[in-house]
């Protein structure tokens, strides 16, 4: 199959988890120096976003802690947003600033 990672029957099931697991491990690392993770906050505070360098984020909404949790990716300025509960969102980073579902974020110092 093209596009595909094919195993075969020669893969053990232990070096398919460890081929999954240095994915992941690069995927973290890569994340970890991206320029974008981090906390992003609206002007008013109430809204706080953390992008997570292990491609999770995590947002709070006034006192609620944790109230959105999903992964995200990032494409040049544009980001995708997974929700954990299935829905989905994207944004923009311009000029330092995060634009996302009628919000505008900045980031936190």
């Amino acid at each position: 199959m093209r596009g595909r990672l094919d195993l075969g029957a020669t893969a053990s099931p232990a070096s398919a988890r460890s081929h999954h697991a240095s994915a992941k491990d690069d995927m973290v690392r890569k994340n970890q120096m991206h320029p974008y993770v981090g906390m992003w906050v609206t002007a008013d505070g109430f809204v706080r976003h953390e992008l997570l360098p292990n491609g999770r984020y995590d947002e709070a909404r006034g006192n609620r802690k944790s109230a959105y949790q999903g992964r995200y990716e990032v494409t040049g300025e544009h980001i995708d947003y997974w929700d954990d509960t299935g829905f989905t969102a994207d944004g923009d980073f311009m000029d330092g600033v995060l634009h996302h579902a009628g919000m505008v974020l900045y980031r936190e110092r």
